[in-house]
């Protein structure tokens, strides 16, 4: 008997906001929610915490060190499951802005770093993304959300 069990993924966003109150997205390219915009950040490897996960996807990605202040948002990301077979948990984590120009260092995964004021956000969010911005502007961790809802950017 195979054990065909599935189990969500855990994912790491990171909000990065420069001097300027802009926050940092990429445009996904070449995987699940392709043409979506995204903060930094990826999958938790084992072993290792949430902010060195933070940590090490923002420089992986962008080149930026940065470093993570506090953990802010923790969703359920449900919108991909009939698409693509991804269930996701997604933690967002606050990361301080150093220095540095973002560059794009996985053109397999991203096709460009954007700095956004935060009233003017593009509409297409990757789904993590969008509960984290709602987090942070609500000033809750978590919100549950409904599997048969579509999140989509407001």
């Amino acid at each position: 008997m195979s054990n065909d069990k599935r189990y969500p993924l855990i994912g790491v966003g990171v909000m990065i906001r420069n001097e300027r109150g802009k926050i940092l997205m990429g445009l996904r390219r070449g995987s699940h929610s392709a043409g979506e915009w995204c903060f930094p950040g990826g999958h938790l490897d084992f072993g290792e915490t949430i902010f060195q996960t933070a940590e090490r996807e923002v420089l992986e990605e962008t080149g930026l060190n940065v470093r993570t202040v506090e953990l802010f948002s923790v969703s359920d990301d449900f919108r991909y499951i009939d698409t693509d077979g991804k269930h996701y948990v997604t933690i967002g984590v606050l990361a301080e802005y150093l220095e540095g120009e973002p560059q794009l260092l996985e053109t397999d995964r991203c096709d460009e770093w954007r700095w956004f004021a935060p009233d003017a956000l593009p509409d297409n969010l990757f789904e993590g993304t969008w509960w984290m911005i709602e987090n942070s502007r609500s000033g809750r961790i978590y919100e549950p959300a409904r599997k048969s809802e579509t999140v989509t950017a407001t």
